[in-house]
C-alpha cells in the first residue's frame, strides 16, 4: 500500500506526503510551506520525487520553490494553471496519469473553486486527494467557477467507490456538519457522525480522511437528492443544480 502521511499546518491546512517503498519514489500534494515537509522527509529518510498540486492558492503552493531548490523534486499541476504555479515541470489535464513507483494517480478534472483545479484518484489505494473540491460534510467556495461547474466536479467524484478515503486540504469539518444540521437535522448519519468529530477534534484529532460513503451519507453537497433536505429548502421540485447552488450561497452568507 501507499505510505501516506498527513501534516497539519498554519491553521488549518493539511500537507500529504506519500511514499512507495518499493521504489524509494515519493510525492508531496499542496505543500503550504516547505519546512515540516523537509523535516518528515529528514526523519523518513524520503527523497522528494514530486509535488502534485491541486490548484493555485498560496495555501497550496507556498513551499513548492523551497522544497524544488532544496530536492530537485519536479513539480505537476493543471496545464490550466502553469502560468499561474511557478516552475511547474509537467501539466497535467483530465484522465492523464501520474505514477508514483508502482502506484498510480488518475487526474480528474474538478473546476469550480478555481477554475483550473485539478485532484489526483489512486484506485488502487482506494485514496482521493481533492484539495478544496470536496471537504469532509462541505465543498469549495465559488472563487473563479460557477456553481454548475463545482456542481458537475462533484457528480465525478460521487462515482468513486464508496470505500475512497477522500484526503482534503483542510480542517473544516465542524462548521461543515453544523451547516450540514441546519439543512438537514433529521438525517441520522448526520447526527452521529457529528457527535464522532466532535470528539476526535476534543482530543486534538483530525477529522480527515472520510469516505466517499460516509460523505454520500452526510455531506449535504453530495445529497442534492434528498428529499428531506429538498423539503427544507423549499425546493422539492427544483433541479439539482439549482439546490446545489442554493445551498452553496446559504453557506457562503453563514
Amino acid at each position: 500500500m501507499l505510505d501516506i502521511i498527513q501534516i497539519p499546518v498554519l491553521i488549518d491546512n493539511y500537507i500529504y506526503l506519500l511514499h512507495d517503498s518499493d521504489s524509494g519514489e515519493t510525492a508531496v500534494i499542496d505543500p503550504a510551506v516547505a519546512e515540516p515537509v523537509l523535516a518528515v522527509l529528514t526523519q523518513k529518510g524520503w527523497q522528494l520525487s514530486y509535488i502534485l498540486n491541486t490548484h493555485h492558492h498560496s495555501d497550496h503552493i507556498g513551499g513548492n520553490v523551497e522544497l524544488k531548490r532544496q530536492t530537485g523534486c519536479q513539480i505537476i499541476a493543471s496545464e490550466f494553471d502553469k502560468h499561474r504555479i511557478p516552475s511547474v515541470d509537467r501539466g497535467v489535464k483530465e484522465h492523464d496519469v501520474i505514477n508514483l513507483g508502482t502506484h498510480s494517480a488518475q487526474v480528474i478534472a474538478t473546476a469550480g473553486h478555481t477554475s483550473g483545479h485539478i485532484v489526483y484518484y489512486f484506485a488502487e489505494d482506494n485514496a482521493l486527494f481533492c484539495g478544496d473540491t470536496l471537504f469532509v460534510m462541505g465543498c469549495g467556495r465559488l472563487f473563479e467557477g460557477s456553481a454548475a461547474e463545482l456542481w458537475q466536479s462533484l457528480q465525478k467524484l460521487k462515482a468513486l467507490p464508496s470505500k475512497t478515503r477522500v484526503y482534503c486540504a483542510h480542517e473544516y469539518t465542524q462548521a461543515n456538519g453544523r451547516f450540514a444540521l441546519t439543512v438537514e437535522p433529521d438525517n441520522i448519519a448526520l447526527q452521529e457522525k457529528m457527535i464522532q468529530i466532535d470528539e476526535l477534534r476534543a482530543n486534538g484529532l483530525p477529522t480527515v480522511p472520510s469516505t466517499i460513503g460516509e460523505e454520500l451519507a452526510t455531506n449535504p453537497f453530495l445529497r442534492e437528492d434528498s428529499p428531506s433536505l429538498r423539503k427544507n429548502l423549499n425546493g422539492t421540485t427544483n433541479p439539482a443544480v439549482e439546490v446545489f447552488a442554493k445551498l452553496r450561497r446559504l453557506k457562503d452568507n453563514l
